[in-house]
């Protein structure tokens, strides 16, 4: 069976989610406020514990202000 989940690739995109958000100068806190995401699910992605769904992807590209392609230009 193939692998599907890749957690480095999880810990990359949270890492970009990180470095954006705090491009935007946001906290945490205001980032799952705009976006309408419960308190932890931010921090969890960001650590890339969590494979996030692609209405959570949409919702944090709205809440920064950019286009949700821009979530995953990582290397």
């Amino acid at each position: 069976m193939t692998k599907i989940r890749d957690n480095s690739f999880l810990k990359r995109f949270g890492e970009n989610l990180r470095r954006l958000r705090e491009s935007k100068g946001l906290s945490q806190e205001e980032l799952y406020f705009r976006a309408n995401l419960s308190k932890n699910q931010v921090g969890n992605i960001e650590r890339g514990e969590v494979n996030t769904t692609i209405s959570t992807a949409y919702a944090l590209a709205q809440a920064l202000e950019i286009k949700v392609s821009e979530l995953f230009l990582f290397e």
